[in-house]
C-alpha cells in the first residue's frame, strides 16, 4: 500500500488522541512519500503518551507542512522522495507497525548505500521545520540539582572536577537538613509556576516525601516490582541465546501491564518509566545508571524547568545472570564507586540541561550529601572560583534559583 491509498478506518487500532490526530490530517498524510510517512506515524501512534513538548513538536510539523503549498512541501521532502524502496517495504503494514517499518527501512538503506542520502534529507527537514518555530518563553530559569554520595562517610576523591571550571566550588557547606531544603525549593518552584511535567524529583533509592503534588516523583526502589518482573523476562531471553536484536525487540515491545504498572493513573508517566527500564542500558540493575538515564530522558522529552536528582549506592558489578536475579540475591552495595559514578552523572545531567532553551540563564547545583562540599554553576556564580564561607544549601538556592 502507498500513502495515497490511506483511509481513516486504517487508524482504528491507534490510541484515541493519536487516531483523532491522524484522521484530522489524513489529506496531508496521503501526499507524503513512503520513505518519510511511517517516521511521522511512529510519532503519532505514541501521541497519547507524549509529554507536552513532544506533542507540540508533532503539531508543529503538521502546522508547517500544511501551512505551505504542495510545491514547497515536495521540495522540502525531495530527498525522501528520491529514495528507492523495495517492494517488501510497500507491502509492509507500516500504518500499524511504523517502528518495525523504520527498522526494516534502515536495513534497506544501509544495504543499498542510500543511508547518507536519507540522513541528509532528515537533517534538512528537521532544521527547516525547527527554524520556523519560535522559541517558547520559559516561566522561570531552569534549575537542576544533583545530590550525590549517599552512604559515603569519608572521601578522598576529587569531586566536581568537571563542573568546577564552570562555576563556584563551596568547601564549607552546612549539611544539616540539606536534603529537605532542596526538596522545599523544588516544591516552592512548582507552587510558583505550576506546569504539567515541569518539575521533577528522581531518587536512586527510596524517595523522600514531596510537599507539592505538582512535582513528578519516583524512585529506583518504588519501581522494584517492575524491575523484578523485567529482570525475570530479560534473564529468560538472555539464557535462550536468541541474539541481541531479538533481545532489543522484546524490550521495545514491553507494555506497562507486563511489568505490573498497568494501574498507575498517569499513563504518560507510566509509559515513561517503562521506557527508562527497557531502553536504558543498566537501568534495570544499577541505581546510578537509572537516575542518570531517567534524567537524560526527562530533559530530552519533558524539558522540565526544575530537576532534582538524588543518586544512591548501586550494587557491585557481577555476572549478568546474578545481576538479573536481584529478587533472590540481595545485592552488595558499592557506595564509594557509586560516588564516582554519580559525580560524572551529575556532570552529564548538567550537559543535558545546557542543550535546552534558556541555557544561558539556567543554574545547576551538585552537593555531596551529608558533607560540606558543593558546586554551583549559573549566571549568579563566577566561573572557576572557590568559596570557603560557611553557607547552607538554602542560601545557595536563593541566589541561583
Amino acid at each position: 500500500m502507498l500513502p495515497r491509498d490511506l483511509k481513516a478506518s486504517q487508524f482504528a487500532a491507534y490510541p484515541p488522541e493519536a487516531r483523532k490526530l491522524a484522521v484530522e490530517h489524513i489529506a496531508l498524510l496521503q501526499e507524503l512519500p513512503l520513505s518519510f510517512l511511517p517516521l511521522l506515524l511512529r510519532e503519532i501512534i505514541e501521541y497519547d503518551w507524549k509529554f507536552p513538548p513532544e506533542r507540540r513538536e508533532v503539531e508543529n510539523q503538521f502546522a508547517y507542512l500544511e501551512g505551505h503549498p504542495a510545491v514547497a512541501r515536495r521540495q522540502l521532502l525531495a530527498g525522501f522522495e528520491k529514495l528507492r524502496l523495495a517492494p517488501a517495504l510497500e507491502a509492509f503494514d507500516w500504518v500499524n507497525e511504523p517502528v518495525q517499518f523504520s527498522e526494516q527501512l534502515s536495513s534497506h538503506l544501509w544495504a543499498t548505500l542510500q543511508i547518507d542520502a536519507f540522513r541528509q534529507a532528515a537533517i534538512d527537514y528537521v532544521h527547516t521545520v525547527n527554524s520556523a518555530v519560535p522559541e517558547t518563553a520559559l516561566p522561570m530559569p531552569r534549575l537542576g540539582i544533583a545530590v550525590i554520595g549517599q552512604g559515603v562517610a569519608e572521601n578522598r576523591y576529587h569531586l566536581f572536577r568537571k563542573l568546577r571550571p564552570h562555576g563556584t566550588y563551596f568547601s564549607q557547606v552546612k549539611p544539616e537538613d540539606g536534603l529537605h531544603m532542596l526538596l522545599d525549593a523544588v516544591s516552592a518552584r512548582a507552587e510558583a509556576h505550576p506546569a504539567a511535567y515541569g518539575h521533577w524529583y528522581i531518587d536512586g533509592g527510596s524517595e523522600e516525601p514531596v510537599r507539592n503534588q505538582g512535582v513528578v516523583h519516583f524512585s529506583y526502589d518504588s519501581l522494584a516490582p517492575a524491575r523484578g518482573a523485567l529482570q525475570e523476562k530479560m534473564q529468560k531471553i538472555y539464557q535462550s541465546g536468541i541474539g541481541p536484536e531479538a533481545f532489543r525487540t522484546m524490550l521495545a515491545g514491553m507494555r506497562p501491564a507486563e511489568l505490573g504498572l498497568g494501574n498507575l493513573a498517569d499513563g504518560v508517566l507510566r509509559r515513561f518509566q517503562v521506557s527508562v527500564l527497557t531502553e536504558g542500558s543498566g537501568t534495570q540493575v544499577f541505581a546510578t545508571t537509572f537516575v542518570q538515564w531517567a534524567a537524560r530522558e526527562a530533559y530530552r522529552r519533558a524539558q522540565p524547568v526544575t530537576m532534582l536528582l538524588r543518586f544512591a549506592p548501586r550494587q557491585r558489578a557481577r555476572p549478568m545472570n546474578e545481576l538479573l536475579n536481584e529478587t533472590e540475591h540481595k545485592p552488595e552495595l558499592d557506595p564509594r564507586g557509586s560516588l564516582i559514578d554519580a559525580d560524572m552523572g551529575a556532570y552529564y545531567s548538567w550537559i543535558n540541561q545546557q542543550r535546552l532553551a534558556g541555557a544561558d540563564q539556567a543554574s545547576f547545583l551538585v552537593w555531596f550529601e551529608g558533607h560540606n562540599e558543593a558546586c554551583a554553576v549559573g549566571p549568579g556564580w563566577a566561573r572557576g572560583t572557590e568559596s570557603s564561607s560557611a553557607v547552607d544549601l538554602g542560601q545557595i538556592i536563593k541566589q541561583i534559583a
